[in-house]
């Protein structure tokens, strides 16, 4: 999607603070972070919203949980715990249309709704 800011960090056009790059994910740091330790995870495919996966791509979901292990264990905060979100379409409040999920971590975290 030539619009897509996440499809532009994917392909190295607009910079990003990477964590951790595999041949189908994506992980960077978040520019307005929600916790110390805020990392967006991405399929590097272009993927709308959550509705919007197919069973071809269920092992690109497995990939992204796999990272998300990964980055919570190189950023020091898997064993004390972490959070993992996807905001699917605008009552659920996603803002960019690009599947991916909100790592959070590096503080106790308070209740997911209000």
């Amino acid at each position: 999607m030539a619009d897509c800011i996440f499809c532009k960090i994917v392909e190295g056009a607009v910079p990003s603070k990477k964590v951790l790059e595999t041949d189908t994910v994506l992980a960077f740091h978040d520019i307005q972070p929600s916790a110390p330790v805020h990392v967006l995870l991405i399929p590097k495919k272009h993927i709308p919203t959550m509705n919007d996966v197919t069973a071809e791509d269920a092992a690109a979901i497995g990939d992204i949980a796999l990272a998300a292990q990964q980055v919570a264990e190189a950023l020091g905060i898997k064993d004390r715990g972490y959070r993992l979100i996807n905001n699917c379409n605008d009552e659920g409040g996603q803002v960019v249309y690009h599947l991916h999920f909100h790592l959070l971590g590096g503080e106790k975290l308070g209740p997911i709704l209000r």
